[in-house]
């Protein structure tokens, strides 16, 4: 099924991304993860490309979505990165996607790697979207950023390359995580004006711990309201509190987002089922709510 038609349903979206094994594990790691994410019932499951653009085997993405739809019968969304990528490899990949009856992808310029020369076959993942578009049988989606890419020189501009990436074929767009929901409003009024119509989804990321968010503002940029800081100052060095409070605080995003219309919420898990869990029995019922 094509998730741009699970929109049609008048109700919001809630779904998960999951990333593949480190690459040390094999791919089958994965399975008791799956397993326990499907239990929660989201509408779908989308799978990350690897960290930092880079998997060791470039298939293990494909084998995780084929996962999702036939052990745990949940859509599937393949994430596809275009930056280190080769139009034969693209060609390759979506080939096997197709026969394997994946329709989804998000589609993803990716991270650069450094001393790695970066494919020039699609720059940009609306060059990918194009692509893909014009070759037809998937659902495309792909990423927004409320507070703007790092590489884009002002909001302005990356709203207007997001309306070209929409053009290029998406039907509907995740955001990057944002722990001001505020941002989120403003960006997506922006968006709105601009002509982008189509769904967009709010990318929720539950903090667990200080390294982990360290790291995420590194890769992001994402600001931290006062709300937030003073949250981890508290509790940086009580884990157990740190997790409690982290929980707490992307429950009352998701209910202020759900309350105030979103399209619907994708939550970073971060192959943590027992933090979904906790988070999708606070807020489960609020999606079975129409917009």
């Amino acid at each position: 099924m094509k998730i741009a038609s699970l929109f049609e349903q008048g109700r919001p979206l809630y779904s998960f991304e999951i990333f593949p094994p480190k690459r040390t594990a094999p791919v089958e790691t994965i399975y008791n993860t799956l397993e326990q994410l499907d239990g929660l019932h989201p509408d779908y499951i989308s799978v990350t490309f690897g960290a930092a653009g880079i998997v060791v085997d470039k298939h293990n993405p494909l084998e995780i979505a084929t996962m999702i739809k036939e052990r745990c019968h949940t859509e599937a969304m393949m994430h596809l990165t275009c930056i280190n990528s080769s139009r034969a490899d693209i060609d390759e990949i979506t080939a096997e996607a197709e026969r394997r009856g994946i329709e989804n992808i998000l589609v993803l310029r990716g991270d650069r790697v450094p001393n790695v020369p970066p494919q020039m076959d699609f720059r940009y993942a609306a060059d990918l979207a194009a692509y893909l578009s014009a070759r037809g049988g998937f659902c495309l989606s792909g990423a927004c950023y409320p507070e703007g890419h790092q590489d884009s020189p002002d909001l302005e501009r990356d709203i207007a390359y997001l309306r070209h990436k929409v053009d290029a074929g998406c039907s509907h767009l995740i955001s990057q995580l944002f722990f001001d929901n505020s941002l989120f409003y403003d960006f997506l009024e922006r968006a709105r004006g601009a002509g982008i119509s189509v769904p967009i989804n709010a990318g929720i990321m539950p903090v667990t711990n200080k390294s982990q968010i360290e790291k995420m503002i590194t890769l992001c940029g994402a600001s931290l309201p006062t709300k937030f800081v003073k949250m981890m100052q508290r509790y940086e060095h009580h884990p157990e509190a740190l997790m409690d409070a982290g929980i707490a605080y992307a429950v009352d995003q998701i209910i202020d987002l759900v309350a105030q219309g979103v399209d619907g919420v994708h939550l970073y898990t971060m192959n943590n089922p027992q933090l979904a869990r906790r988070i999708t029995d606070s807020v489960s019922s609020l999606f079975k709510v129409n917009r």
